[in-house]
Formats: C-alpha cells, structure tokens, sequence
C-alpha cells in the first residue's frame, strides 16, 4: 500500500503526515536479529514513501537503530546522547570534532520524539527536570535557522507538555501555544522567553526580595540557573543568552554573577584559554550590566568587585572580537552611571577609569574611556577629589595593577633619588583627566571643580615643580578646563550669582601670571581666552589687572601671523572691553573717566604694536577693536594715536625721499580704517578730534596738563606742529576720499547726518576761528609759515564739509559766514559758494532767489570798501560769485541780475579803481551782458566808452594781461550779445580791436581777440560795417597803418559770410574801397616795400575773398576797371605792380577761368616785357636801388601771372599773334641783367625758366616750336656768359617739357650744342655735357653720336 503511487497523488500534505506517523516504527526496542520489530522496521524503511524520505534516506540499508539498544540502554544516558545531537550544531569550538548537520539533528530529534512517546512518566519528570539538559537543548533548537529543525523541536516539545512537575512547564506550555510563530520565526523564541521573564520581573519589582514562587518565576530562575551551571555547554549557554539578550534586571544579574566570576578567573594573563562559545558567552554576561541591574553594583560588594574586575581584564582571545575590558567599558553608559544612584561608587568606577588610562597603553581602551567619560553625566565635585593630590597610594582594582604600579613608583624614586612625600601630584594622571574635562559638556555643578583647578594650576605655577616637569601643556589644559567651566556656568558670559560661584574662588592674578610667565604662544592664548570669559563674570577683578595683559598681547600674540592668534586677540578683545565698558556704564565721572584712561591706554598698545603686525592682519585687528569699544567713542582715540606715532616714529626713521610715500601709504590705511564705519561714527570722530586739537597748546613752552594721546613733556614743539598739521590734513583728505563720499550717498537717514554736518561745521569754524587767531599772534614769529599752511589746510576741511552739506543748509550756511565780521571767512565762504557753483548741482529757484539776493546785498558792502588789499580780494571773489550766479540762473531769472549789471558798470567807469578788481567787474559785466541780453541796452552808453576807455590805456594794458584779457571779453560778449546797438561805438572799438592785436603776445589774449573780430565780422549787418571799416581806413591809413592788418581780416571775415545779394548790393561801395586800399603802394611810395607789400598782401587777400564770391558777369567790369585803374594817365609803375601781383593771385585762384580775361593783357604784358629788358632800353631812371627793386618785383609778377596764364590753359589761349607778340620779349628776358646776377639768376630759375616752359606747352604746334627753340639756341652765342648758360638752362627744361616731340628740334640744337662744347667758359662746358646728357635720359637715345 505505501508503494502505491495513487494513494499520494495530487496530495503531497497527505504524503507528509503519512511519512511523519509511521516515523516510530523504526524506533527498535528489541536487538534480536530476526525480532518482529526488526522485520517490521526493515520493510517500513524500503518502502517508496521512506526510502525517498529525506530524513529516512538510506535507513533500510544502515541499521542505525542497533546501537540505541545496545550502547544507551539507559534514557537518561540516551537523551543526554540525542541533547548533544540536537545543540552541538551551534558550538563554534567543534570539541569532538564532528559535524551534525541539520538532517542529522533533525533525525534525532524525531527519534528523540519517538522515544518519548514510548517513556513512563516517571522517567518524562526526571528528563524534563532543571537538571536534565533535554528541555535547553530542545530551546536551542528553537533558535535554528533551519524551519524544519524548529518543527521537530516543537514535536518533541509535545511530548513533555504534560509534565506538570517540570519547572519549565509553564515555559512550555507558552512555546507550544506559539508553535505556528515560533517555526516561521526563529527569533520568536526570544519573545516568548522574554515576555515570561519580564512577568517574572514585575513580581519582583512589586517589593518580593527573590522571585516568588509561582510558575512563571520557577521556570524563569530555571532557565537562569541552567545558564550558570558549570556543567552546562557554553554553547548552549550562549544560545540562550542570546534569546534572553534584551532581559536585564537585578536578579537575573545576580543569578548569572557566579558564572561571570567564574569565567573572569580564567582570564589570568599566564593562561587565558577561552574556547570561541566561552568568549561570546562571557560577552553576553558582561552585557547584563546595565541601567536596570546597575543597582545591585551598590547593594551588593561582590558585583562592584567583579565589575571592576572584568574592567581591569585586557585579555583578548581571540582578534575578531573586542577585548573583555573593552566590552565592560561599552557598559558605562549615562544611564547605568546615573542609575548607580550612591557617590561612593561612582567615585570608585571614576577612580578606576582615570587609573586604567594612566596605567593601560592599549589605545584602544584610552578611546573607550574617552567615549565613556564624554557621555556620562558626572558631577563635577567627584572629578576635583581625583584632581586633588592623594594623601597615600591608591588602592588598585588587581593585582597586575598594583605590580605595575608600584614598578613606576620605584622608577620615578629611583630616578629622581627622592622620598616620596604626601600631597603629591600625581601630574600624568592629573593630565589624562584635564584632557578628558576640557570638552566635557555634561557635568553637573561645574564650579565644584574651580577650587582644585586653580590649586593645581598654583602649583603649575610653582618654581620647584616647574624644574621637574615641563608642566606647560598641563597649564594649557588647566586653562581650557576653566574656560570650559565659566561658559557652562554663564553661557552669555553674564555675571555669575554668588549662591553658585563665589568671586574669591577665581584667581585672576594667578591666569595673568600665566601670561607673563610662559614663553609658549599656545599658553597665552588660553590664558587669554580665560581672561576674556572672566571679564563678563568678574570685570571688577579683570579692570585691577587689564594693562599687564594687552602689553603682553601687543609685544607677543599680535605679531603672529596664524589665524588661531587672530581668534585670540579677537575674543580677548571681544569679551573683556566690552566688560569693562559695561562695568562702568552709570557710574559717577571719576569712574567713567578711569575707565577712559584705561581704555586709551589699551589701544595704545595696539597701536603700538602695530608695525609689527603683518599687514594683512591690521586692519581687522583694529577693525574689531573699534566694533568692540564703541567707534563712535574711541575711533577719534585711535586715529590720533596713530597720528602721534607716525609723527614720532614713522616719519622719523624715513628718509627725506621716503616721507612722502610713507605719509601717503599711512593716510591711505588710516582712511580705510575710518572707512570701515558708519558716516555719523567717522563725523562724531573728527569732532571729537577738532575738540581735542583746541584743547593743546600753541606750542610746548606753554604750561599743560599730561596726556594720554600727546603728552607735551615727552614730545617737542616740532613734533606738536607736525602732529597738528598731519591731523588736519588727514581729516580734509577723509572727507574728500570716494569711499567716505560713496558712504555718504548710500546714508539713508538724511536728515541725523545734516545735523551731524552742521555740528561738524561749527567746530571746524570754531578751530578755523582758533587758528586764525594763532596766525595773527604768530606774525611776527618763526612758526608764522606753518599757522598759514595750518589755516590752509583747515579752510579745505571746511570746503569737504561744505560738500557734504544739503543745498537747504547750505545755503543758510552761506548766508551767515557772508556777514561774518572777519574779511578772511567772508572770503572763504564766497569760495565755497564759487566751489558749489562749478559744480553745475541742481538747485531749487528758493535757493537762488536766496542765495542771489544776499550776493547781491554783500556785493554791495564789498565794493564801497577800498581801504585794504584784503578787502579788494574779497571784492574781486564777490563779483566772481556774481558771474557764477548769473552764468547758472541768469538765463531763467534776468531781473534780479540789472542792478548787478549797473553796479559793475559803475565800477568799470572809476578810473580809480584797482585793476584787478576792475578786470573782474569786467569779467562780471560779460557774463551778466550775456545774459540779460536787451535788459543791459540801457547801460550800454556807461558801458562801452568805459570798456573802451580801459582799452585805450596802453600802460595798464600791456603791465596787466589779465586785465587785458576782461576788457577784451566785455567788449566780445557785448559785440556778440548786442550787434545791433553798438554801431555809436564801432568805429572805436574796430579800432581798438586793430591796436591790441598788433601788440598782444599772450595766446589766450590773441584767442580772444580773434574771436572778437569774428563776432564784429559775423554778427554786425555790412550796412553798418563797411562804410565803419572805410571810415577807420581812411584814418589808419596815413598814420596808423599798422592797423591796416587786422581791420583788412575783419572786412574779409565780413565778405566771406556776406550773402549773394548783400555782396551785389554793396559791391560797388567795396570796389571803391578796394581802389582806394589798393593805391596804398602808389600813395606810400617811399616807405618800406616789406611792409608795404605786406600791408598790401592783406588787402589783395581781402580782395580776393569778394572776387571768389563774383560771378563771371560781375566780375568781368571789376577787373578791368582794376586794369585801367592801372593804366590811369598819371598812374606810377606802382599801380603796375599791384595789379599784375594782384592779377597773379586772380589766377592762382580762379585757375582756368581766368584765361577768358587774360586776352586784354597781352599786348600791355608784351610791351612791359620790352620796357623792364633793361638791355634793350637805355633809361636812366630806374637807376636808383627802389626803382630797380619795383621794377623786378613787377618783372617777377608779370612772369608768374603768364605762368599761370599757360598752366591753367584749355581753350587754345595762344593763338599765333599772342605768341609771336610774347614769344620774342620772353626770350629776350634771358639777356635781361635787371638787379645784378643775383636777381637776374632768381628771375632766370624760379620764373622765366618756367614760363617759357609751359609757353611752349601752350603752343602745341612744333613750327612754333621750332620759331622758339631756334629763338633760344640763338642766345647760346650770346657774348655773355650767364646768358649762353641761361640759354642751355632753358633747352633743357624745353626738352624736359616737350620729350618725344623734341626730337623734332634736334637736328638744328646739335651744331648749337656743338659749338658749346668747346665754350671758353668752363661752366658753359660743363653745362653743356649735363644737358646733353638729361637730353639722352629724356628722349631715349644716344647723342654722343652726333658730335
């Protein structure tokens, strides 16, 4: 039936619980080989069903059942056999070495199960009995991972459940009631042992002394006792341990006490042998110290000793699991501590933490102290009885300690060869526990430990203990646990009550002799830091000893260059000024005094040290410095320390090229210093400063009192000055710097910085007022320079602030300093005003009309005075204020401005007046004219013959330019605003115009006066101007002809930017004109020909202005009637000369257009050619030097103009009798010697040379050419020899202008040449070979041939 494979089909449970209930049938109890039992088992074995099995796999061939009836007849024997098997699979050790696997145990446990369904139960009692290992293997079972192994355990679990009298009854009752949980979880067990020891527990806790005894309790203190039995494997043992990991108490700790003994005494250093199961075990022991059985450390001795114990127990058997030592230590937590409840233990566990850190080198057991101590909540009195020296050795935990600590006494005695005395410390240890305090932060009642500290720290500071220990770290130590002390106890670093900390418990002499003792950094630092936390809590006791310690900052810590340094000073700073300010807040002046003293001292010596510091440290330093004191109470104290040491030191040890950089490098840091605060903080500093400057003396010799910041008795009189002079200086260079003037714009609460401002103000006028006084009383003194320079330097500080100032206040500002009684301020203040009108601000129309009325008013005041120069000054500043005032607000508000216009006037007509003041009513009366425009006609009849008188003072004039130059912009700024209405002062001032201009040699001066002649020019209608410039022609031209320059430029300005129809209109007045202008050669006949060419070139250039602007009809009739103006009967060779120079400049300009007037000048040019060839004339007149020079100066004209004639020819302008009549007088030029050899060369090269040339380039035709060459080869056999060479001259520029086409006139130049070749005149010869030669490179081809 088992072999039938369709009984199972389709229903593996089926199979399952077949195979599970005929499992007893192969339990034998009988061992003869041919029993029933034994058949039945064999055929039961090789059935399908079992066979496949995989517990039963193989059975029917091994007869495994022989040896339970043969070897272990017995059941306690047999079940303590089958225990092995169900628990040795978690023994790490493998003792026996075998392997049971999870097949095999669970096999045993199904065979276990049979074996108890077949038991009496008699025998079930005494194998379910505490004693019997069967019910704890069977719950190590339960812990397996393996499913099926947990299955069979809860089977054979059922076969004891009826055993009432086994104590884990209840135990397994409560396991077989979560059989289902307990196989799907292996971890379920521990839940359920738990939970029942726990209800154990609560019984317990309800004031029983030992577990009652109910079923819960027995069965729990079974499972317990069962842990502890010596007889009962390890690894069972910590199986269960481990399910039982999470149950703490006080009687489970003191049931499994004995076995953590017992396994402690086998950790003896000699011979610590721990199988891996016994190692694990004695972990999970140690474990069950812990908050809930901490406790029982008090009540019972034997635990503290075996807790303290396994903390002196370093063995470590095996390296993958923490030492034992290591393991207690993870124990001391903040609750177990905390749970101890009794001082006395707590002390001792303390004790013998701080013993095994100095004794233990392990590091491992140094970091777990370090952790233990960190997290527990100490009271701080238990830390200060083991910092206080020991009155006799301690008492170690063992015995290793005790040797070990009695070998480095004997050392310590041997090498020191001293006696061991009481109270000493022991300063290693006392190290450790300072390392450990200084970042303790749970620590109750922390100034329970000041006492002991600053004991320990006063013998630190002892001589004798210094000289055996370098205790500098300790110190360092001693200092941080302090600081660490005072923030617990204060936090905010506030004062601390009396009824926690008492004041005469701190110090603080001590920690300052910590300052000034050492030599380390790191040392004073702490100290530092310390002083600094004591300052909040005790200022009065810091203030008694503040000095000694800022000296030693500034000589020592302020001039490293570590940040860690810079934090100190920092927070030195940071919390002991601001202690000692607070200190003394409210109190009476003697107090606040004092603490001022002490304060300006303190920065003192950070300005002392200052040198020293590195640079980019300085000015942080003194940054937070200030933020710390309050800058706007202690800023002007700094700065004027820093003033004293430049002045003292600084400026001293720099040499002469130096100083300048060096004060301009320290203004730049001392501006940044200022920079880094607030505008009202930097404004109330530098009142302060000019307060204080008030208060010193003129020099040293007076009587003063000694101060802190200047003391007079140790500085000089120089040093003094300096001092002063280089505080006024910096304070103008401030408030004119971009960071202070940006700061200023960014201020958002205007209206307290204009009061700010204002109050500055009146200081600065204060000390202005005080140093103008010192100038006055030092007159007459050496020191006399430096009161001016001082007073200088204030009036720009007054000039910045001023700057500052809203318009508004500005103004009434202005209008008070203008009726102040000295001159100098009212002076200044119309500068300032001067200042502030430059810069173009927007003002507001109240603030004009104000500011323009009291001007006016003080205008008024200022220019009746003329008794002093200083007065005059002013005069000149006010009318200057005046001009700025009318140049900004003229435009928009002219009426106030007409009686400021009358007034000027009357001062420009007092001859009387001073010049300077003069030239600035001037000055006054351009921009003001300017402006008003036709409001100022009613003063032009004062004003313009006074302007024209100043003019007409030549003395003054050339003595004062500046002067000069006003009267000249009046007269343009007039000329130009009121063209129309000067015409009664014209003439004069064209005139006047003409005069100045020919003796000025200032360039602004001749600038101006250009510009003047443009606006009479431009600006005044030629109805007026014209027959204005004849009138002035007709005078300047007999006596005053110098003039003639300047007024010829006026009129050809004029002409130039005439229109077309004004020109026609007044045409035939300028060509009057012209006719009479242009005779001034013939009418000044014997004067000077330079000059009066050069007056002459003037009028042509004018000329030619109008001629340029002609059309060809208009000016046809004009130039023949200047052509027979020159022919005029009666007409001298003078006319001559000045038309054909005239002609000459005609055609230069109009070029190819003049050729259609040229015609008419033929003939007359032909015939002045023959009449000027002097060797072709016999007359005498032209004899004398100034005829001759007239005569070439016309011959050269006349030459240039037929140059011109030819060079712009287009239209054929020679016909054939035009060149016969010109051909022979021009060649015939080359014999003319008028002038001498000289002018006869000039006129050969530069002009008949030339005309000739482009003559012939005119005629176009080679028979002409032919006429003329042979006309010019004819003159190479002249007799003279400059004519032959002028001749070979001309030949040459000839074929240089006809090239190619000269070929043609070559045949008949050879024989010329030849003959020429063999000239007696050296240079003929060689001229000859020069043209022979350009002639070949002209017309490409070799002439040597031909000779």
């Amino acid at each position: 039936v088992l072999d039938d494979p369709c009984i199972f089909e389709g229903n593996p449970d089926l199979k399952a619980q077949i195979s599970w209930e005929i499992l007893p049938f192969l339990v034998l109890t009988n061992a003869a080989p041919k029993c029933v039992e034994l058949q039945m088992a064999s055929c039961v074995a090789e059935t399908t069903l079992l066979s496949q099995h995989p517990l039963t796999h193989g059975w029917a061939k091994g007869k495994h059942s022989c040896c339970f009836t043969v070897h272990l007849n017995e059941p306690t024997t047999l079940f303590k056999f089958l225990s092995l098997l169900w628990g040795y699979n978690s023994n790490l050790g493998d003792q026996l070495d075998c392997r049971v696997s999870a097949i095999l145990q669970t096999q045993a446990l199904y065979v276990g199960k049979a074996l108890l369904c077949n038991q009496p139960i008699k025998t079930l009692n005494v194998l379910a009995s505490g004693s019997s290992p069967v019910v704890p293997s069977l719950l190590v079972c339960l812990c397996s991972g393996v499913c099926e192994v947990r299955r069979a355990a809860i089977a054979v679990l059922h076969s004891l459940s009826g055993v009432v009298s086994s104590p884990y009854y209840l135990l397994v009752e409560n396991l077989l009631k979560s059989s289902e949980e307990i196989i799907a979880d292996p971890s379920y067990l521990s839940q359920v042992s738990q939970s029942m020891i726990l209800a154990a527990l609560a019984l317990y806790s309800f004031g029983k002394q030992d577990f009652s005894p109910c079923l819960c309790c027995i069965s729990s203190r079974s499972l317990l006792q069962c842990v502890q039995l010596p007889c009962c494997p390890s690894y069972t043992c910590k199986t269960l341990l481990r399910a039982l990991q999470d149950v703490h108490g006080e009687p489970i700790l003191a049931i499994l006490l004995p076995a953590v003994e017992r396994l402690l005494e086998q950790c003896a250093p000699d011979s610590c042998t721990f199988l891996p199961d016994e190692a694990h075990l004695l972990q999970l022991l140690l474990s069950k110290f812990s908050e809930a059985s901490a406790p029982l450390l008090v009540k019972d001795p034997r635990c503290l000793e075996v807790f303290i114990r396994a903390l002196g127990t370093s063995a470590k058997p095996y390296p993958s699991m923490p030492g034992f030592q290591i393991i207690a230590l993870e124990q001391i937590t903040k609750p177990f501590f905390t749970a101890l409840g009794d001082e006395k233990i707590q002390q001792k566990i303390l004790s013998v933490l701080f013993d095994l850190l100095v004794g233990n080198k392990n590091p491992a057991c140094a970091q777990a102290i370090n952790s233990v101590f960190k997290v527990i909540a100490v009271d701080a009195e238990l830390v200060a009885n083991e910092l206080m020296p020991v009155d006799k050795q301690k008492v170690t935990a063992t015995v290793q300690q005790t040797r070990r600590s009695k070998m480095q006494t004997r050392k310590t005695q041997e090498s020191s060869g001293a006696v061991p005395e009481e109270n000493v410390v022991s300063w290693p240890r006392v190290t450790l526990i300072l390392e450990l305090l200084q970042h303790k932060k749970k620590l109750r009642r922390a100034q329970c430990l000041v006492p002991a500290l600053f004991n320990l720290l006063s013998r630190c500071l002892d001589p004798a203990a210094a000289e055996q220990e370098n205790l500098e770290y300790t110190k360092q130590l001693i200092l941080s646990c302090l600081l660490n002390v005072c923030q617990k106890l204060s936090p905010d670093g506030g004062p601390i009550s009396k009824d926690v900390l008492e004041e005469d418990t701190f110090n603080v002499e001590l920690v300052v002799q910590c300052v000034r003792m050492s030599d380390m950094p790191q040392t004073h630092h702490h100290a530092l830091l310390l002083l600094g936390a004591l300052a909040g809590i005790f200022p009065e006791k810091v203030l008694h000893n503040i000095m000694p310690i800022f000296t030693f900052m500034g000589s020592n810590i302020m001039r490293l260059d570590d940040t860690y340094s810079f934090q100190v000073i920092n927070k030195t700073v940071q919390a002991v000024i601001p202690a000692l300010i607070k200190a003394n807040e409210g109190g009476s002046a003697q107090s606040e005094g004092h603490m001022e003293t002490v304060v300006s001292h303190i920065v003192h010596v950070f300005v002392d040290a200052l040198p020293h510091v590195p640079e980019h440290r300085r000015l942080p330093i003194l940054s937070q410095l200030m933020n710390t004191l309050g800058p706007s109470r202690f800023l002007w104290v700094l700065m004027l320390l820093l003033f004293k040491q430049h002045v003292t030191q600084t400026s001293v040890s720099a040499s002469g090229a130096e100083k300048e950089a060096v004060v301009e490098r320290d203004q730049d840091f001392w501006t940044s210093v200022c920079c880094e605060f607030e505008v009202k903080e930097q404004l109330t500093s530098i009142i302060r400063i000019l307060q204080y400057l008030m208060t010193l003396p003129q020099d040293k010799e007076e009587e003063t009192v000694s101060d802190v910041i200047f003391n007079m008795e140790a500085n000089s009189g120089k040093d003094l000055r300096h001092f002063k002079f280089l505080s006024v200086s910096f304070m103008a260079q401030l408030l004119a710097s971009d960071r202070f003037v940006g700061k200023v714009a960014d201020c958002e609460d205007l209206t307290e910085s204009t009061l700010q401002t204002l109050h500055l103000l009146e200081e600065v006028l204060r000390y202005i007022h005080a140093v103008a006084r010192c100038v006055e009383d030092n007159a007459d003194k050496p020191t006399a320079k430096f009161w001016r320079a001082l007073l200088s330097k204030s009036y720009d500080i007054l000039d910045k602030v001023n700057a500052l100032l809203p318009m508004d206040s500005f103004i009434m500002v202005m209008r008070g300093l203008m009726g102040n009684q000295l001159a100098s301020v009212r002076r200044k203040a119309m500068e300032l005003l001067n200042n502030k009108l430059q810069q173009r601000t927007q003002w507001k129309m109240l603030h004009f009309i104000t500011l323009t009325t009291h001007s006016a008013e003080h205008y008024h005041g200022q220019v009746t005075a003329q008794e002093e120069e200083e007065l005059a000054i002013n005069r000149q500043t006010a009318l200057y204020s005046l001009k700025l005032l009318c140049r900004n607000f003229g435009s928009g508000h002219q009426e106030p401005f007409v009686p400021v216009l009358k007034k000027a006037v009357e001062l420009v007509a007092d001859k009387d007046e001073e010049k300077n003041v003069m030239g600035s009513a001037l000055l006054c009366v351009a921009e003001v004219t300017s402006t008003l425009k036709a409001l100022a006609i009613p003063q032009l009849h004062s004003l313009m013959p006074a302007v024209l008188d100043t003019l007409k003072e030549r003395k003054d004039l050339l003595n004062n330019e500046i002067y000069l130059l006003s009267a000249v912009t009046a007269l343009q700024r007039v000329s130009e605003t009121l063209p129309h209405f000067i015409s009664p002062y014209l003439e004069d001032t064209i005139s006047q115009v003409s005069i100045t201009k020919r003796l000025t040699s200032c360039p602004q001066l001749s600038v101006r006066l250009s510009s003047l002649s443009t606006t009479l020019a431009t600006k005044v209608p030629p109805r007026v101007l014209i027959p204005t410039i004849t009138k002035c022609h007709c005078t300047m031209v007999n006596v005053q002809q110098n003039r003639l320059g300047p007024l010829m430029i006026i009129l050809k300005e004029h002409i130039t930017h005439m229109e077309k129809d004004q020109l026609n209109n007044h045409q035939s007045e300028l060509t009057s004109f012209f006719l009479s202008a242009l005779d001034f050669r013939a009418q000044h006949c014997q004067g000077d020909l330079n000059k009066i060419g050069e007056i002459e070139g003037y009028v042509i250039d004018c000329l030619l202005v109008m001629v340029m602007k002609l059309s060809e009809i208009t000016f046809r009739p004009l130039f023949f009637k200047l052509f027979d103006w020159s022919k005029m009967d009666g007409a001298s060779k003078n006319r001559l000369l000045t038309f054909y120079r005239l002609a000459d400049n005609i055609a230069n300009k109009l070029k190819g257009l003049f050729v259609l007037f040229a015609g008419q000048l033929v003939k007359p040019i032909s015939e002045l050619l023959r009449q000027l060839n002097i060797s072709h004339t016999d007359d005498d007149d032209d004899d004398d030097d100034d005829n001759v020079t007239k005569s070439s100066l016309l011959l050269q004209y006349v030459l240039d103009c037929l140059h011109k004639i030819f060079l712009y020819d287009t239209q054929r302008f020679l016909s054939k009798e035009r060149a016969d009549a010109l051909l022979g007088p021009l060649v015939d030029q080359l014999e003319n010697m008028l002038g001498g050899d000289e002018i006869y060369k000039t006129h050969i090269t530069k002009h008949l040379v030339p005309c000739i040339a482009q003559f012939a380039v005119a005629l176009g035709d080679d028979s002409q050419w032919k006429v003329l060459n042979y006309q010019i080869l004819l003159k190479t056999r002249h007799s003279s020899p400059k004519v032959r060479f002028s001749a070979l001259v001309m030949l040459l520029e000839l074929a240089s202008k006809l090239r190619e086409n000269y070929m043609v006139l070559l045949p008949e130049t050879i024989p010329f040449l030849a003959e020429l070749m063999e000239d007696e005149c050296e240079e003929v010869e060689q001229q000859v070979q020069k043209v022979i030669h350009e002639m070949e490179t002209i017309l490409g081809e070799p002439l040597q041939s031909y000779f």
